[in-house]
């Protein structure tokens, strides 16, 4: 049985609406960009986060082709927010190299029991959290 989510009750503002209306609970690239400059890692060098060098939508494609993987249930640019978040937050430690992060991108994407727009929704209670704002109008 699909159930509808229970945030289509919230009020929200008409920006965000335009942005909903337009690309779901998914990843444009604007969006994508801006919650990708929002990623840091600790430098173990200097015990300091530090922002990402972010990997492209180019590399990621290069990374899942080298290593055979095919995505099935990716939107727009969620695999690449998904790709730059595992590698602010996992690589190098739970996801040990290149190949695991790949396998972790497939998982993420592809994760058989997530509603349609898991990874962007995810990304939004985080931001809500933080306090962080979100300038719809600008990601459209």
């Amino acid at each position: 049985m699909r159930r509808e989510s229970l945030d289509i009750y919230d009020e929200r503002p008409r920006e965000m609406k335009a942005y909903l209306s337009n690309f779901g609970w998914h990843f444009n690239k604007k969006m994508c960009d801006f919650a990708v400059s929002l990623m840091k890692k600790v430098n173990s060098a200097t015990n300091k986060k530090e922002r990402i060098d972010p990997i492209t939508k180019d590399k990621v494609d290069e990374l899942l082709t080298r290593y055979g993987i095919k995505l099935d249930n990716n939107a727009l640019y969620d695999y690449i927010y998904v790709a730059n978040m595992c590698k602010a937050d996992f690589l190098k430690s739970s996801v040990p190299d290149e190949q695991h992060l790949a396998l972790y991108i497939k998982d993420t994407i592809d994760d058989p029991d997530a509603p349609d727009g898991t990874t962007m929704r995810r990304w939004y209670a985080t931001m809500i959290a933080a306090g962080e704002p979100i300038e719809w109008d600008e990601m459209l």
